[in-house]
């Protein structure tokens, strides 16, 4: 603005017939000054305004960087001898088993949602096409679009299992993720810790592996070595079987929320032919004396 009144005033000098000592540039320049005064308080704002501006402008895209390079802060929900529901970022849903824990972002960025599991847990994802959800349970690689499914992944155990409900899940191992396996619902992956092998495996009924969320042990005709390890994860306890020709002897049996595991166990061994005892925190399964 300041470079249009130069070339006004340049033309008017240039036009007029009078001594440049009393209409000079420099003059008539002062004189202008006095008579629009209003003109140099204008300038000033504009370019102060230009000037926040850009400050805002640097500040937005400072945040914005900080805001997508930062490091996300991970929560991390452990549980006990509870179970507990928890909603992540994106509005999926989990239910957490005893003894277990989750990890995953205080926000999810990025091309995907990862979350880290050690323990069991059940999960109703959020569907969003664009942001695969991946679950890492050890070795494990579990990466879904928005599914039901239940992931077993205790330390102690031999194995790793991954269980369809609905939809549809792609399970790999770390490294290996070209080499996958893709469940329908009904079906199980299990990977084998001492093979590091993955295989695909059929359920008459899925919904019974997600009985636990109602604090339901359910045993169907299972082998009494499936029946230890389950009880073992749940009470957080060593549980021994003496005898190998009773690991697998098959069980039915169903316990609800609030019964013990000494309970648990004085049921189990009611007119069977095994029993058991407790030495300090392990408890021991043997055959019964004829």
């Amino acid at each position: 603005m300041e470079q249009d009144f130069e070339k006004i005033l340049n033309k008017l000098v240039a036009s007029t017939r009078s001594p440049r000592g009393k209409f000079s540039k420099t003059n008539s320049w002062i004189l202008l000054e006095k008579r629009l005064p209003r003109l140099q308080h204008r300038i000033l704002p504009l370019r102060t305004m230009a000037n926040a501006a850009a400050v805002a402008v640097l500040c937005v895209l400072g945040w914005w960087a900080y805001y997508m390079f930062a490091p996300v802060p991970l929560q991390t929900v452990s549980t006990l001898a509870e179970t507990r529901s928890i909603t992540l970022p994106d509005q999926t849903e989990i239910v957490l088993n005893r003894y277990s824990t989750l990890t995953y972002p205080e926000r999810f960025r990025g091309k995907d949602r990862k979350v880290q599991l050690q323990g069991e847990a059940y999960f109703e994802v959020s569907k969003d096409a664009a942001h695969p959800f991946k679950v890492k349970a050890e070795a494990v690689i579990v990466q879904v679009l928005g599914t039901h499914f239940n992931i077993e992944a205790y330390p102690e155990d031999a194995q790793v299992k991954t269980t369809l409900l609905e939809g549809s899940v792609a399970v790999s191992l770390i490294g290996k993720e070209e080499e996958r396996l893709v469940l329908s619902p009904n079906e199980s992956a299990i990977y084998n810790k001492d093979k590091k092998s993955l295989t695909l495996h059929t359920e008459k009924d899925a919904s019974e592996e997600i009985a636990w969320r109602n604090g339901t042990l359910l045993f169907k005709s299972i082998p009494l070595q499936e029946i230890v390890r389950q009880l073992s994860n749940a009470f957080h306890t060593d549980i021994r079987i003496e005898d190998a020709d009773l690991q697998n002897y098959h069980m039915t049996a169903t316990f609800s929320d609030g019964e013990t595991l000494e309970e648990i166990l004085s049921l189990l061994c009611r007119n069977q032919k095994f029993g058991y005892t407790k030495t300090n925190d392990t408890i021991t399964i043997t055959q019964k004396l004829n």
